[in-house]
């Protein structure tokens, strides 16, 4: 590895890392809602297998083509090519993924901003600034500017500092705040009136529903996009990985922190929901579903929060900080890939490329912010629902069909000179080969409604 690119120092370094890149809004509150409509626990139960057997293999392919690169998500793929159109389509897959990641983090620093605006809210109610307190959490242009643009100045801030001082510095900060606070606030939740029945709706299983082709597909979905699959960004950060390291234990150990923060967050918010009820809150739908998304966070728990009372002020801080510190550990490994990229390619100074980027990206937040009706869900939909699975895909048709079986084998072995009697080279080659790909086309059929 390049010394001038930098590295991770350490093993818990790169874990944390990777596992603040996993660990994102999504997971926070979009794990629970799915767990509490598809069958409790019976949903969980399919999402740590799929987790293990689909998300687990293709994010191997995505570590091992960084590691193997030791460089940005096109170059590593170039040098797995053998023909010009490899190259060509190495170039595609690659900087598609960067694409991917930069239109991510324009919608998702407007998102952020938000959870930091409502972090921000019961400190200027508490200091008695109640009309500062009502601007930061209304629906309005500048606000929505004012905190994207904190937002993106402070993952402008971590990634002008590199890998070592900067990504994995905040990292193994951020991660272990986040998973404190997370406890924390369950200790808390689980105590109040309501969320037996919470727990109940969150862990009761419900088998009769495990092979009901819409839960087997969402936790499909679920368990691939929560790894931050088909964003160039595991392809990175594994090129900052030691070649001393085993890869194999790695991928498994960041998934496994992945599904349990994941399964952390369910004992929060469902409890939370049905505590919220049992004070006179609607959390169900008119379809009788459970109350998701955007309306959950910024709707549901904060009446809640309200409805606590003085004790809630410092609940629905502790919350919208867990939140923003989710946020901020993915969007900084958003903007390391088509950082990097520009870096390597052009030459340009890291201090300076970081910069630029951010720019570019926060401008690009701003048409959102200014079309905020039509282009949020717009631009969310595009990169989520049919960037990031067409990139992971193509990432594992790379593995699979293009890069030499010998010369998967020999990077794997670096770090793990067993790799070639284990389980998992046994198994892996045919799931990225065959079975990754066709599940991850099932789930972007299904993304598109077509069945």
């Amino acid at each position: 590895m390049s010394v001038s690119r930098g590295g991770f120092s350490s093993r818990i370094g790169f874990i944390m890392a990777a596992a603040g890149s996993a660990v994102g809004l999504g997971n926070i509150w979009g794990f629970p809602t799915q767990t509490a409509s598809n069958g409790g626990a019976a949903f969980v139960l399919v999402y740590l297998v799929l987790a293990f057997c689909l998300a687990y293999p293709a994010f191997m392919a995505e570590l091992l083509i960084g590691r193997y690169g030791q460089a940005n998500a096109v170059s590593s793929l170039e040098k797995m090519s053998r023909s010009l159109w490899q190259k060509k389509f190495a170039f595609f897959v690659g900087f598609g993924g960067i694409v991917c990641a930069a239109l991510i983090l324009s919608f998702y620093g407007i998102l952020a901003g938000w959870m930091m605006s409502y972090a921000v809210e019961p400190v200027l109610t508490f200091v008695g600034l109640s009309d500062a307190a009502q601007w930061v959490i209304s629906q309005s242009l500048w606000r929505n500017l004012g905190f994207t643009a904190l937002f993106m100045i402070l993952t402008v801030f971590i990634i002008r500092h590199g890998v070592e001082n900067g990504i994995e510095k905040w990292s193994k900060r951020l991660m272990p705040m986040l998973i404190g606070l997370l406890i924390l606030l369950i200790i808390y939740v689980v105590t109040l009136d309501g969320a037996a029945e919470g727990l109940n709706a969150y862990l009761n299983p419900d088998f009769s529903r495990v092979f009901e082709p819409d839960l087997l597909i969402s936790a499909l979905g679920q368990a691939f996009f929560s790894l931050s699959l088909g964003t160039s960004v595991m392809i990175i950060y594994g090129s900052y990985i030691s070649k001393k390291e085993n890869l194999i234990t790695l991928g498994a150990q960041v998934t496994l922190i992945d599904v349990s923060i994941a399964f952390l967050a369910g004992l929060l918010i469902i409890p939370a929901m049905y505590v919220a009820q049992a004070q006179g809150v609607a959390i169900f739908a008119e379809d009788g579903s459970l109350i998701n998304g955007s309306s959950l966070v910024f709707t549901v728990l904060p009446s809640l929060f309200e409805s606590m009372g003085n004790i809630g002020s410092f609940v629905a801080f502790a919350f919208f900080l867990l939140m923003s510190i989710a946020a901020l550990t993915s969007s900084i490994s958003m903007l390391e890939g088509p950082v990097s990229y520009v870096v390597e390619r052009h030459d340009i100074p890291r201090e300076k490329a970081t910069t630029l980027i951010g720019i570019g990206i926060f401008l690009l937040s701003m048409v959102i912010v200014l079309n905020i009706e039509t282009m949020l869900d717009f631009v969310a939909i595009a990169a989520t629902q049919y960037g990031q699975p067409i990139i992971a895909m193509l990432c594992c048709v790379f593995v699979g069909w293009i890069w030499h079986r010998n010369d998967v084998l020999m990077e794997l072995k670096q770090g793990n000179d067993s790799a070639e009697h284990s389980i998992f080279w046994k198994i892996w080659p045919w799931y990225t080969k065959f079975v990754c790909p066709t599940a991850i086309g099932v789930v972007f059929i299904h993304s598109l409604n077509l069945f």
